[in-house]
């Protein structure tokens, strides 16, 4: 993938802009929100400064198969906190998935930079909305609503870039949620109207 870091910055300033319109946190009353135990008088550039960014288009994810996903996110960046927004890179290895998920505290608004995604979002009456995204298109997905994304190359691997409109917001795993938190078989099982042996297999092959 040919991508730079001030192509990469670009962006970043773009969706940091955006993100306001979608923000859904609670309004502070200071400028900013400094972190207890520090003086606001000792601060400088580096706390509004955020470096977790730098390089990721030169990873190399061939041979594996989940979605990389490096957060911008209030506790990696607490400069954040109170402002309403966030963000993330996700890079997908050819054929790979971002599973299922919710985002309970904000909407995201993802834009592709490089490959092709298949991304999906179902609304709480159970409709499923699909688009094949190409690169340098935008999909917002709905804040709490499921969705998921897809690399369709199974040669080649893509990227996106995430902005959400909360500081902190939040990431529940279908897969991982329900099969690794502890839920018994027997509830599972019954839920899903299948055996405990099934439902013991899913847990098996979704074990960090």
């Amino acid at each position: 993938m040919e991508f730079n870091g001030a192509c990469l910055m670009s962006i970043l300033l773009l969706f940091s802009s955006v993100g306001i319109i979608y923000a859904s946190d609670s309004d502070i009353l200071t400028d900013f929100t400094v972190p207890a135990g520090q003086n606001p008088l000792n601060l400088t550039g580096n706390f509004f400064t955020f470096t977790g960014f730098r390089g990721l288009p030169n990873n190399n994810l061939t041979g594996q198969t989940a979605v990389k996903i490096t957060k911008g996110v209030m506790a990696e960046f607490p400069a954040l906190n109170g402002l309403g927004v966030s963000m993330a890179v996700l890079q997908f290895p050819a054929g790979g998935v971002n599973p299922p998920h919710t985002h309970p505290r904000a909407s995201e608004l993802l834009y592709l930079v490089d490959g092709c995604l298949l991304v999906g979002v179902v609304d709480t009456t159970g409709k499923l909305f699909t688009q094949t995204l190409t690169k340098g298109d935008l999909f917002v997905f709905p804040k709490g609503l499921l969705h998921y994304q897809l690399n369709t190359d199974n040669e080649a691997g893509a990227m996106a870039v995430s902005a959400f409109g909360s500081a902190n917001a939040g990431t529940v795993s279908l897969p991982s949620t329900l099969f690794t938190s502890g839920i018994t078989d027997d509830v599972l099982a019954k839920s899903f109207k299948t055996n405990t042996p099934t439902i013991e297999l899913l847990k098996a092959a979704l074990k960090p």
